[in-house]
């Protein structure tokens, strides 16, 4: 049985790792060599690093940045950001990630999926999918770079066509939820579980882990990732990277993932 892994996600601005507040007002909280040599000693389950920067300023992936985090990591890695072509990713690839992460182009160009996952396995292609809520209405679209443009696009159609080019697995990154750290957006969540059979990771909006084990609990949820509960700590949201010891994950999985 695949056991819930719990990821931290984290954002990469200016060299620098960011906290965001749906999408908007980084705020400093380390240097991204540092903040993995420290999740290693954690033994995180998968780390997910972003680039928030490459897209909207249109550049090429940071190649030295990656391979330098991929040669640090002791856990598997992806990484996501800038990508637009097969060739970047199996740059990517050879350079010790496990994983990518497409966002944009995905939307913009999702035929990238297949080629992809025809030269890498299924399994190394993830989609990000940057979903927000319509103004005045309860429906759902997708949005790109960074949150500023609109496409219009129903992210629960576009999770069962992802499934058919080839996508390995669904990441679902609430813009409204992100930073808020009032929990998880379960609405959306729970209409994509509905449509598609690969794995499901949720981001956006966790304020501590009981967040993330009833998100476990009632979806049945194969990962779930958070940027704010493992950067934070405490009401006053200080500076600390953080991440449940293997005991205490341990209790959390069982509490609230029984395996009988």
């Amino acid at each position: 049985m695949l056991h819930p892994r719990i990821i931290p996600c984290l954002l990469v601005h200016d060299d620098g790792l960011v906290k965001t507040v749906q999408f908007k007002e980084g705020k400093y909280v380390g240097d991204p060599i540092n903040a993995v040599k420290i999740f290693n000693e954690k033994e995180v389950d998968e780390l997910m690093i972003l680039d928030i920067d490459a897209t909207r300023l249109n550049k090429e992936p940071n190649y030295k940045r990656i391979e330098n985090l991929a040669l640090e990591s002791r856990m598997p890695l992806c990484y996501g950001g800038g990508i637009k072509t097969k060739e970047q990713a199996l740059k990517i690839f050879s350079l010790g990630v496990e994983k990518i992460a497409l966002s944009s182009i995905a939307i913009e160009k999702p035929d990238i999926i297949s080629d992809i996952a025809r030269s890498v396995g299924n399994q190394s292609v993830i989609v990000v999918l940057d979903v927000k809520k319509k103004r005045f209405s309860n429906k759902y679209e997708l949005v790109i770079h960074n949150a500023t443009k609109k496409t219009g696009i129903n992210p629960v159609d576009f999770a069962q066509k992802l499934e058919e080019l080839g996508c390995g697995e669904i990441v679902i990154n609430s813009v409204d939820n992100d930073g808020m750290m009032k929990g998880y957006d379960t609405s959306i969540i729970e209409e994509i579980r509905d449509v598609v059979s690969i794995p499901i990771t949720a981001l956006g909006g966790a304020g501590n882990i009981n967040d993330v084990g009833k998100l476990i609990s009632q979806h049945g949820i194969i990962g779930a990732a958070a940027g704010s509960i493992f950067v934070f700590k405490g009401i006053y949201k200080a500076v600390l990277i953080n991440y449940p010891n293997p005991v205490e994950k341990d209790e959390l999985i069982k509490k609230y993932f029984p395996t009988n």
